[in-house]
Order: C-alpha cells, then structure tokens, then sequence
C-alpha cells in the first residue's frame, strides 16, 4: 500500500516540507518537538494509522538480523525520538524497526540552546544536543504505558533504544551508569545500541578505546545474559561506531565487540568532519557539534564496507542515506539493515517507502 513514491515525494518536498522548516521562527530543535509532539498524539491512533499506510507505507523487505525479525530492512535512527514518545508512529510512516533514544541512566537537559543548526544548501544538520532526555526510568515507564515489551509487536515493528553515559558520571565510573540504563530499559527493547560515538558527551569518544570498550561490552553482554528469562533469550547487544575512527581504530572495535560477545555494529554516528559542506554555508560550519546528511554519504559507506570485510558480525549502515541508492550502496557494501534521520527529515517518508521498493525489487529481479 501507499502512494506513488513520486508522488509521496513531491507532496512532501513541495508542499510539507516547506511549511515544516519555517513553522516555529524557522527553529529546527522546536520544529522536531512539534513533530514528535504530533505524531505521539495521534499517531497511535487507529484511523490515523490506517490513514498513514494508505499514504505512506510501503511493504519491504523482511529480514532477521542478531535473532530480531524485522519487517523492513530499514529503520528510525536513535536521536529523532529521544523519549520513545512517538514509538507508535513509525511503523505507519514506512519503517522497519525504530531505535528510541539516546536515553541515559539519569534524565538531563542537554547542552544549552541553540544546538540544532539546518544546512538545506549541504542537505546536512549539525547538532550538539548532549543526551537531552527524561531518563531511562521515564522512558521505561511511556514505552510500558504504550504497551511496548521485548518482542510483543505493540509497535508493529522491532524497538531498539540506544543507551549512552550520563554527562555528570565520570567516564571510569561508565559501566555502571550503562548497566543501570540497560536493567532498567532491557523489558522494553528488542535489542540495546551502546553509544560510544556522539561527539557531543565530553569523553564519550573515549569509551571506543580497546580497553575501555571491551570493559563496558563484556559487562552489557553478561548483563544482557543474566536477566534473559524462559521466554527470551539475551537482549542482543549493538555498538554504534564513530565514523572518525581510522581503519585500524575500526578493527580494533571489531576484534573487541567479537571477543565481547556484541551482536552486531551501527555504522556511523555524526561527524565532527566539514567536509563537503556548500561555501555558502561555511558560517553555521564553524557551529560545534556532530554533522550529518549527505556530507557523511561517502565516509559511512567507506566505514561500512570496511567493516563488513573484517567480520561476520551484521553492521546496520547509517550516515548520509539521502536517496534510495545510497541505501542500495549500503546494502550492497555489506549492511544488513539501514537507518534514517537527517535523510527522513528533509525527503519525509517517500525515503522509507522508496527504500524498501528498491529493495523489494532487488529480490524479485
């Protein structure tokens, strides 16, 4: 089901999108809160589901990815539904699977306003949100008053939520504070990303280190296994990768996530990289933050094609996936499922639906 992709595209890009990026003073932070606002109101509703798969859904293709089933190979990055508020929506809006979060063991404000800086020349966003999120106790509690446990099918597709350090514990104190996130969070989540990667949590980064990575993976991965229970087995493990890590930094993530018993990679997180961003916006470049969108196209498929020649590990390819092709360069690289966000919000949901087509044609072909 679903409109035309031509179609669903061109209503969005010309008609929604405009109204969408100048609602709000033209402020991207609140924009986002307003569409999340939207689609958590009444996305859940069920003429209003029905509504959004006549528009926009369109069947993909079903894969099983770390013993998780999928419906469509491609997702909902974290960062876009911060509080799992919207969980509900998704599936309606042509996805496969939504990654909720970053939430973080303790609930904290982020980093100070304006953070969130669009470059429509660049089709890019920088941001430097920090974590902004009410705490992996409250996420808990919307995700169970929507109904949402560990492989139910409440959302109509798989749940992932990424789980990162809280900004005030200190980073040799980043086990724990993970730990708690995951005990709290693992009835809710049908696999848990660990976030390493965001540039904008002072000493994050620092957990991709060799020996701090395999401390902090070996410890989710036990957990993980300790409080699988008759009807699960362990709540599979990602780790979402830095796509300014070098080659021989990437390998020893993946020599550590194998030996740590990691289900699987996310491939890439923002860039602090501003490389191929247009001239005219070389003002909001020197913005601190991670930078996303079509800038990061080339790095993150370079990043997921190295990967998947050094392990049999599944990699989920996201960073730069603007169009169609470049989800189909993914998957020809190696990915086994995709994920959208700076994608989602400048092409709306034709991306998702267009996606999942190709990929249907692929396999018929």
């Amino acid at each position: 089901m679903g409109l035309p992709v031509p179609v669903l595209k061109a209503g969005y890009e010309r008609l929604i999108r405009p109204v969408l990026f100048a609602s709000h003073g033209g402020d991207p932070e609140a924009i986002h809160e307003h569409m999340i606002h939207l689609l958590a109101s009444t996305g859940s509703h069920p003429r209003v589901q029905a509504l959004l798969r006549l528009v926009a859904t369109t069947a993909g293709r079903p894969t099983t990815v770390a013993g998780v089933r999928f419906p469509s190979r491609v997702g909902l990055a974290a960062g876009m539904d911060k509080d799992a508020t919207a969980v509900l929506a998704w599936r309606g809006l042509g996805f496969g699977f939504a990654e909720v979060g970053t939430v973080t063991a303790k609930g904290q404000p982020g980093n100070d306003r304006p953070r969130v800086f669009r470059l429509p020349a660049s089709a890019a966003i920088i941001n430097r949100m920090g974590f902004n999120n009410p705490g992996a106790i409250a996420v808990a509690a919307t995700l169970a008053a929507r109904g949402v446990y560990r492989g139910n099918g409440a959302a109509g597709l798989p749940v992932g939520i990424s789980i990162g350090k809280t900004k005030v514990v200190p980073v040799e104190d980043a086990v724990s504070d993970y730990l708690a996130s995951l005990r709290i969070l693992a009835p809710h989540a049908d696999y848990i990303a660990v976030n390493v990667s965001s540039p904008n949590t002072p000493g994050l980064r620092q957990l991709q280190g060799a020996d701090e990575l395999s401390a902090l993976l070996t410890a989710l991965v036990t957990e993980a296994g300790a409080i699988a229970d008759a009807d699960h087995s362990a709540l599979p493990i990602l780790v979402k990768v830095a796509p300014d890590l070098s080659y021989d930094q990437l390998d020893e993530v993946v020599e550590v996530a194998t030996n740590a018993g990691a289900a699987g990679l996310i491939a890439t997180n923002t860039t602090l990289s501003r490389a191929g961003l247009a001239p005219s916006e070389a003002i909001k470049a020197t913005e601190a933050g991670g930078l996303s969108g079509a800038p990061l196209s080339r790095r993150s498929l370079e990043v997921v094609a190295h990967l998947t020649k050094q392990t049999s590990l599944p990699i989920i390819g996201a960073g730069g996936i603007m169009a169609p092709h470049h989800a189909e360069a993914m998957f020809d690289a190696g990915a086994s499922l995709v994920q959208l966000y700076t994608g989602f919000l400048y092409g709306g949901p034709a991306l998702a639906a267009g996606i999942n087509r190709r990929d249907l044609m692929r396999v018929n072909s």
